[in-house]
């Protein structure tokens, strides 16, 4: 009796986009499709697979526990979770970079390692850039949402956020200082999965591999 493979994709364009990649590999999920259902749990009985929806923080979550055997997030996620999991595929959509931004005379405080504050939605990346890599001691204020308005207002000297036209920042004012790392969308997998169901596993990512 072959077990369900469970897929946990990040809500939105990230699944929309990831479904659209399955398939190109002959995989699809027609209950997905039909927009009028309430159903979270999603089927395709010939392959043996589900799929659910998730907030992207959760995804990483769901596929450490085992609640799911494969997941579809940004790299972002990935890093600010630190969740056990393997990450095997680069997806290559999603494109986008994690950086420092602020008005222009914050680079001089950058330059000069000086106590900062930093403005964030991503407290733990923004920890191991100025801790680990830069030996830089900062203040990190977690935020939850228009990052940008942090040094606007004073509450902070820059932020690290995601970039991906740089043109919301360039109308307020602000500016890439540093980049940290590039992000986008990744695939990863269960650490117990990958073991017990490495045939089925491998050969997904194989054909992925092929279309990418």
């Amino acid at each position: 009796m072959e077990r369900y493979l469970t897929f946990a994709l990040g809500k939105g364009r990230l699944a929309k986009k990831t479904l659209e990649m399955l398939e190109t590999i002959g995989i699809s999920c027609e209950e997905m499709k039909d927009k009028t259902s309430r159903k979270l749990v999603f089927v395709n009985e010939p392959l043996k697979l589900r799929f659910f929806l998730a907030k992207g923080p959760d995804v990483p979550t769901y596929v450490e526990y085992g609640a799911a055997d494969i997941g579809v997030v940004g790299k972002d996620t990935i890093l600010e979770e630190g969740r056990r999991v393997y990450e095997v595929l680069d997806l290559g959509f999603g494109k986008c970079k994690m950086c420092v931004c602020g008005p222009k005379e914050g680079e001089n405080l950058l330059k000069r390692h000086e106590f900062i504050r930093v403005g964030t939605k991503y407290p733990h990346i923004a920890k191991d850039y100025f801790f680990n890599k830069k030996h830089q001691t900062v203040d990190i204020i977690k935020l939850n949402g228009s990052i940008e308005l942090a040094p606007i207002v004073g509450l902070s000297e820059v932020i690290v956020d995601i970039v991906e036209t740089g043109s919301t920042l360039r109308e307020n004012g602000l500016f890439v200082l540093e980049e940290v790392c590039d992000l986008s969308a990744r695939m990863i997998v269960n650490q117990v999965s990958m073991k017990m169901e490495f045939l089925r596993i491998k050969e997904l990512i194989e054909g992925l591999k092929r279309i990418l």
